[in-house]
């Protein structure tokens, strides 16, 4: 898959209704290689392996152009390797809300207690339902890009956010 990604980041409220909600979840690890001018990563999620080139984004971090091809779990395993600054853990969920599909993020290791939904949109203004669990909006927010958590952890910084969500 390859194009234009529009999504909105948002910070989940305590209380784990997101789990009751869910029909389905998967763990995930992932690691990034360096890269100037976009982000690498590397994925694998439960069974599956992913490639993804990130460029940066626009429009206050809502869009960006997004290139993602499956690969062998074997060609994961030799990639991660060149992956830098430690693996991303989390345990994705994916909650129906109207139309969309919410992806809500646990983290675990040292973003142990974030959790974050995304909903990826086919414009920047398409209207959407929110859960009732789906709290503060953070989209542009680099604290919560994946790939900053690894050197800058929530744990460093999660004092600074209302404790509804920490």
């Amino acid at each position: 898959m390859s194009g234009l990604e529009i999504e909105r980041k948002f910070l989940v409220k305590k209380g784990g209704a997101y789990k009751r909600a869910a029909f389905s979840s998967s763990r995930i690890k992932q690691g990034y290689i360096p890269a100037e001018g976009a982000t690498v990563r590397i994925r694998v999620r439960d069974d599956k392996a992913f490639l993804t080139i990130k460029a940066r984004s626009v429009n206050g971090g809502m869009t960006r152009y997004e290139f993602e091809k499956e690969i062998t779990l074997d060609e994961a395993d030799h990639l991660l390797a060149l992956c830098r600054g430690g693996m991303i853990d989390k345990r994705r969920w994916l909650v129906k809300s109207g139309t969309h599909i919410f992806e809500v993020d646990e983290f675990y290791g040292a973003n142990e207690g974030l959790v974050m939904a995304e909903v990826e949109l086919a414009t920047e203004d398409e209207p959407f339902e929110r859960p009732d669990f789906i709290g503060m909006e953070v989209t542009g927010d680099k604290r919560f890009y994946n790939s900053h958590m690894l050197a800058n952890p929530f744990s460093a910084w999660r004092e600074s956010l209302p404790e509804e969500y920490r």
